[in-house]
């Protein structure tokens, strides 16, 4: 171990804690006691030289030597306060008090130790700052202008010493300052090589976290020029860094996101802490070629220097930490469409009771009516022919209650993936006639010119005829009960490669664009619900919707508000039952949501009841309407 370990670490046990954990605090409290408590033991060695060559020595060079110990007194200061502006001071003081002690005793500003007050400034520069320096400097000043002043009046104390001792002595003075400031030197490139060294420490670190970090640091200028940018960019966005130089990070930013990406730069210029979230195109890899890939990035950003920022007049360069956000915007949109949907599922059980209200209640009030009044026949003296009537209404009433309960049924097994069809030839066109031929009396009563267009030679095809008229006849008679009187409806059937194109089409109200996005929506009404016109449950393109998804078909529907409707249904010709599942996978489907249960829905083996034309006539009711 050698001496200057030893001192360093006998130096290291007089530091304040405060001062303890950080590298340059220490070198700066180390280089402030050193050279006092080494100065203070030197003056202490040559005290016994200094009285061989003067002899007994007087009140104020007895008080001189003994101000030796204030330095002592200025590093126990530092270790117990940790104070280091504060030390420096009272240094400048202590050392200002000596050396006027001294002077004004041995000849004022001719003195051997006026010389050491140009030492006062140079002392008080480690301290590295600037009011501390400052002050040291007057101080020196003023002391030095005392000497003047105190010299020109003549107010010095007339010594005896010769001029041989008065050179021995500034000598000595000179010599003892000049190993002082050597001292001071010394200090100051300690510490500036400590500082240096701990600097370049800290960049490395920086520069080692920068690399190897998951997210992505940057340095941009003010326009948004990267000028550094961390190796992590390129794991990220799978480029190099030299790509994204200059404006190479720019031109990868979605267009749409632009702006808002150079306004977070811009003000974060001006000295504010701006988050941006923006996408950045990625390249894609593998698989993926030729396919636009982006991704969702976080960026916060602020100005390099805040002084620079708050300055309009300076160049502000900013840097930002970017990082990959694309899981948690996944999320959110996620959890959104969780919640549309979950809204959406409350509206439809609010618009389905709001129907119920109507739609049961008034057919209920029908039978319990009509009812009482055929009980009460004797004392309303009822003819034959009302009793039918009554009877009649009745009947009606309950046909109506039977069909919205079974539109109900069907519509819950649908979703369920309970609802089970019976695949077998049959020919479309006597289907689509017959159900054309039902519906004609309805458009006559309504005003409405029905027409048909379906060839003869439309080929056999294999499904289940009933879930057929099913869907011909809610679409049909749903068009007919939306076409105002004089209207058309024209019904289609053709051939399209491997498929039967069925299309209805009508002169109708239409459908507004908002309300068309939700066509097919269980319980779902087109306009407001207290402006309907027309009675239904608003289950018939639910139905029809479903029915063809069974037969792995599609339907598309097309409309104008005042204009008009037009409904396309494509049908497999020849429709192949999937695979029935095994429990295991029924039981797994049950579990899905009900978006993928409805694409899933064809894989079930089953068969629609067959019903008559009164039970699903007003099934598609609103169809049209909520379309």
């Amino acid at each position: 171990m050698t001496v200057l370990s030893i001192i360093r670490d006998c130096l290291d046990a007089l530091l304040h804690p405060s001062a303890r954990y950080d590298a340059l605090t220490r070198a700066r409290h180390r280089a402030f006691m050193a050279p006092r408590l080494l100065g203070s033991l030197a003056a202490f060695a040559a005290f016994p030289v200094y009285l061989a060559m003067r002899g007994a020595p007087s009140a104020i060079e007895v008080a001189a030597f003994a101000w030796l110990i204030a330095p002592i007194l200025l590093s126990w200061f530092l270790s117990r306060t940790g104070r280091y502006e504060g030390a420096h001071v009272l240094s400048s003081l202590a050392l200002a008090g000596l050396i006027m002690a001294v002077a004004v005793t041995t000849g004022g500003i001719e003195s051997f130790a006026a010389i050491w007050l140009v030492v006062v400034p140079l002392e008080a520069a480690l301290s590295a700052s600037r009011r501390v320096a400052a002050f040291a400097s007057l101080l020196a000043l003023s002391c030095a202008g005392i000497l003047i002043l105190v010299s020109q009046l003549g107010w010095l104390p007339i010594g005896d010493t010769s001029a041989a001792e008065r050179g021995v002595l500034m000598a000595f003075g000179v010599a003892s300052a000049t190993l002082y400031a050597a001292g001071l030197a010394f200090g100051a490139e300690s510490l500036a090589r400590t500082s240096f060294a701990l600097l370049l420490r800290e960049e490395e670190r920086y520069r080692l976290l920068a690399r190897n970090m998951s997210d992505v640091i940057s340095r941009h200028r003010r326009n948004g020029a990267v000028q550094f940018i961390s190796p992590a960019v390129e794991a990220m966005l799978g480029v190099p860094v030299a790509q994204l130089l200059g404006h190479g990070l720019f031109d990868r930013v979605h267009v749409a996101d632009r702006p808002a990406y150079l306004t977070a730069l811009s003000d974060a210029a001006r000295g504010d802490v701006r988050s941006v979230e923006f996408r950045l195109r990625r390249e894609p890899v593998g698989s993926e070629r030729g396919q636009i890939d982006f991704i969702w990035v976080e960026l916060r950003c602020r100005p390099l220097d805040q002084d620079a920022g708050r300055d309009a007049t300076r160049e502000a360069d900013v840097v930002a930490v970017m990082r990959d956000v694309t899981d948690r915007k996944l999320s959110e949109q996620a959890l959104d469409r969780a919640r549309s949907a979950a809204e959406e599922a409350d509206a439809a059980k609010t618009r389905f009771l709001a129907t119920m209200s109507h739609e049961l209640r008034t057919p209920l009030n029908a039978i319990i009516g009509f009812s009482e009044m055929i009980a009460q026949e004797q004392t309303l003296m009822l003819g034959a022919a009302q009793r039918r009537e009554y009877a009649q209404l009745i009947n009606d009433s309950g046909q109506h209650l039977l069909s919205v309960v079974n539109g109900i049924l069907d519509m819950s097994k649908m979703e369920s993936g309970n609802f089970e069809i019976a695949s077998e030839p049959f020919a479309p066109r006597a289907s689509l006639m017959h159900c054309c031929n039902l519906l004609a009396l309805k458009a006559r009563e309504n005003g409405v010119d029905l027409v048909t267009d379906a060839p003869q030679d439309l080929p056999f095809m294999t499904g289940d005829p009933r879930a057929f008229k099913q869907i011909v006849l809610n679409l049909v008679a749903n068009a007919i009960k939306f076409t105002e009187r004089g209207g058309q409806v024209t019904v289609t059937a053709a051939v399209s490669g491997s498929q039967l194109a069925l299309g209805i089409s009508d002169t109708g109200i239409g459908i507004a664009p908002d309300d068309l996005k939700r066509v097919g929506a269980p319980f779902f009404q087109a306009g407001k619900t207290y402006q309907r016109r027309h009675e239904g449950t608003g289950l018939g393109l639910s139905i029809v919707k479903s029915l063809v998804a069974l037969h792995l078909g599609e339907l598309t529907v097309q409309s104008r508000l005042g204009e008009g409707t037009a409904v396309t249904v494509k049908l497999p010709l020849v429709y192949t039952p999937p695979q029935a599942k095994t429990s295991d996978q029924k039981t797994s489907s049950d579990q899905k949501t009900s978006e993928a249960s409805e694409s899933k829905i064809a894989t079930l083996t089953p068969v629609p009841r067959q019903e008559s034309h009164d039970q699903i006539q007003d099934q598609p009711a609103l169809v049209k309407k909520s379309a």
